[in-house]
């Protein structure tokens, strides 16, 4: 016995079987042209709504796409009113048709529920799941802190600190695209990291739990302005964010004692931040990559969702 799940996001289509311990996971980036720093939504709709047959072939070739008994798809970023995405709409609208045809429940996740279940999951943490938590989703589009408790068969998360402005991931893009690296960024300059022979401690403003890094986007650009060498602007912009991540934890921790912490979302299989949360605070993360958007938390928690005898959509 196994359920589907599907996730469409702005940066990736992915598919993943889950059977309540094992799981597999296919996904294709979306594509990006040459230094342009993301889509627009109809052609990240136009690309999914492409590749979704690809990759259930994929998955059949596997032998992954039998005796499905559930399905459920990520039909929203986040579980709050008013989160609202056109991609997402790809894989409700093809998961849900698919489990009509075939007689079976379909569920509904939010976008960052799944990563959290993903990520808890993939280290092993399972159990975080039912007791509060701390986590941060830091990827391409968001940057936030979030107190975490059980709800039912998923979880409910609430936004208690981050960026104000741009999101970590928007900033090691935009860095990249700006070196000249290709879109998504984050593996390039993490790779730069290495050539970097200068460091610069960077003290972002920290504000309760809250920060902006628009501020240094601009010093990003007046660094490699004056000719900068790339490996040090790319360790800038990752010790910078490794900063201020650290300690918003720490200030957090301090707020809820004895919480753990995990880590999901693309920019949390960067290097130097899962050093420095691991050591510093603890930190629990995704397998790098179940870090990166994927299909597998929407997949988990379908299965939960089954489990628990809930009503499918």
């Amino acid at each position: 016995m196994a359920v589907l799940g599907l996730d469409t996001s702005n940066y990736t289509t992915s598919l993943a079987v889950f059977d309540g311990r094992d799981g597999v996971n296919v996904g294709r980036l979306l594509t990006v042209r040459p230094g342009e720093l993301g889509l627009r939504q109809s052609e990240a709709l136009f690309q999914h709504v492409r590749q979704l047959p690809e990759l259930f072939r994929a998955l059949e070739q596997k032998g992954a796409l039998h005796q499905i008994e559930a399905v459920g798809a990520s039909t929203r970023p986040r579980a709050v009113e008013g989160s609202y995405m056109p991609c997402f709409l790809a894989g409700a609208s093809q998961g849900e048709g698919l489990a009509s045809t075939m007689g079976i429940p379909f569920f509904e996740h939010s976008h960052q529920q799944g990563h959290l279940a993903a990520a808890a999951w993939s280290a092993g943490r399972m159990d975080l799941l039912d007791a509060p938590f701390l986590a941060w989703h830091l990827s391409g589009g968001t940057t936030e802190l979030l107190y975490v408790e059980p709800e039912g068969y998923t979880v409910r998360a609430e936004a208690v600190g981050g960026t104000s402005d741009i999101s970590a991931g928007q900033l090691i893009d935009r860095t990249g695209v700006l070196l000249g690296l290709q879109f998504p960024a984050g593996k390039a300059l993490d790779a730069l990291y290495d050539q970097s022979d200068a460091c610069e401690n960077y003290r972002v403003k920290l504000q309760e739990l809250t920060f902006s890094l628009s501020g240094i986007e601009n010093q990003v650009k007046q660094r490699i302005s004056s000719g900068e060498k790339p490996g040090n602007v790319a360790r800038f912009t990752l010790d910078t964010i490794t900063s201020v991540v650290v300690r918003a934890t720490q200030q957090a921790r301090q707020r809820w004692p004895g919480l753990p912490v995990l880590c999901s979302g693309g920019v949390a299989s960067n290097r130097q931040l899962r050093a420095a949360m691991s050591a510093q605070c603890q930190a629990v993360f995704a397998q790098p990559q179940y870090s990166t958007d994927n299909a597998m938390g929407t997949a988990i928690l379908t299965w939960r969702a089954l489990q628990a005898g809930e009503a499918g959509a």
